[in-house]
């Protein structure tokens, strides 16, 4: 009867041993490494109406990041996916320098397009003007240049997270054509190298997740502009907050979820762009099992 229990006893570190050996097994198929190699496409490009430096012109600016190496997903899904979100559908069967070019000489035909319209229309407006008897030309309601505006656009995106199987990278865009306010908008997306597919709000979530997060995010903008009301945010720019919600423009990282809001979609212009960070470990329960940012969530 001895000889069996000194036999259990060293059956029992054996076998939390085995199960120790089993999880880190499990946890180490989790890899970090991607093994997706980057690189760069830049063009400045400033182009005058007609060739003639005297004349307006547009400035283009192009700084793309894209895949140019993998052997978790096909280089070529990857890129695709990148060129789609970065410069439009329409340039999605492109390599990464043709879509570049491509997007450049586009903005530059539609610049040229919008002056000729433009120079038409004055026209048009000047004849019209000067038919009515009496009407003061050099009046600002009534005075109509023939040289059109100076455009200028940014376009640019940067990889902000790159393990565990999902790459999220944000599209940054800025543009100008001649009024006074410039648009600025950030685009966020995340991609799943296991399917070659965006991850979405419904990837990640249980049902129902809506409500919840939406009490997270009016509670980190109030700690992030140091106020503790809602009617004291809109003091401050913001509005329509009571009704805010998950606008599926998101990154992952390995410690949350990022969402970014644009000027204008709950703020004044006048405002940065809301970042709101929402940590795993208050989502926990809002997030759907066996999935990559379940996983993520369980290495906090």
């Amino acid at each position: 009867m001895r000889g069996i229990k000194k036999k259990n006893a060293y059956l029992l570190p054996a076998l939390v041993l085995l199960i120790v050996a089993c999880n880190s097994k499990g946890r180490s198929m989790f890899r970090a490494e991607n093994n997706v190699d980057f690189d760069t496409v830049r063009v400045s490009e400033r182009y005058h109406l007609e060739g003639d430096t005297s004349k307006p012109f547009c400035d283009i600016r192009v700084e793309f990041i894209y895949p140019a190496s993998s052997s978790k997903i096909n280089v070529d899904t990857l890129q695709r996916f990148f060129v789609k979100h970065m410069f439009g559908t329409p340039y999605d069967t492109l390599t990464p320098a043709q879509a570049v070019d491509g997007y450049v000489n586009s903005f530059k035909e539609n610049y040229s397009a919008d002056a000729a319209t433009y120079r038409e229309s004055a026209k048009d407006m000047m004849e019209l003007n000067e038919l009515i008897p009496g009407i003061d030309l050099s009046d600002s309601e009534h005075a109509m240049k023939d040289v059109f505006y100076s455009y200028y656009e940014n376009l640019s995106d940067s990889v902000v997270y790159n393990q565990y199987g999902i790459i999220a990278f944000q599209v940054k865009q800025s543009n100008n054509k001649g009024g006074a306010t410039s648009y600025n908008s950030y685009r966020n997306y995340v991609i799943n190298l296991n399917t070659g597919n965006r991850v979405t709000e419904s990837d990640l979530f249980n049902a129902g997740y809506d409500s919840a997060l939406q009490s997270l995010i009016v509670t980190s903008l109030l700690d992030q502009n140091n106020v503790k009301t809602v009617s004291e945010l809109e003091d401050l720019g913001f509005f329509g907050i009571q009704e805010i919600v998950p606008n599926k423009n998101f990154l992952l990282n390995e410690k949350g979820i990022i969402y970014t809001f644009n000027k204008g979609e709950y703020s004044a212009y006048q405002l940065d762009a809301p970042q709101v960070f929402i940590p795993y470990g208050a989502i926990r329960s809002l997030l759907k099992e066996n999935t990559i940012v379940h996983k993520l969530a369980e290495l906090q």
